[in-house]
């Protein structure tokens, strides 16, 4: 697994799109972070991967869906790309809605997120703890 420009540590993994792979991206992710020495971010790594994926899954047009992570200098970018072209819109989901907040999720931990302008590739950036800035 090879680092992209400017990162120190990278992978990238590629699945089918079904709802069981959710819980092995979840699992590789939070596994890469512990190797890297980056635990402190795990829960919050693996929660945007988690919702990013699934969204992924539902939403984009049922082919494959790659995960790439990034541990950049300064940040953790994780990135998800699917086969479809929806551009999520953030919502407010209703007291009793089981679905619609993951994009509200996601703003509240990441630095920044966004999506590509071809709206395959759905990103957020996770700022790393001071500790680990310019390492």
């Amino acid at each position: 697994m090879t680092a992209g420009a400017g990162a120190i540590h990278s992978f990238a993994v590629q699945c089918a799109s079904a709802e069981h792979r959710v819980r092995y991206m979840r699992r590789i992710t939070r596994a890469q972070l512990c190797r890297w020495g980056l635990t402190a971010l795990a829960d919050s790594a693996v929660l945007v991967v988690s919702e990013l994926v699934t969204n992924a899954i539902l939403y984009g047009g049922g082919g494959s869906v790659a995960l790439r992570v990034e541990h950049r200098p300064d940040e953790l970018l994780i990135e998800v790309t699917d086969e479809g072209q929806v551009v999520p819109v953030p919502r407010v989901a209703e007291r009793e809605d089981e679905s619609g907040r993951g994009l509200l999720l996601i703003a509240c931990v990441a630095e920044a997120w966004g999506v590509s302008d071809d709206g395959g590739t759905k990103w957020c950036s996770l700022a790393l703890p001071q500790t680990f800035q310019g390492r």
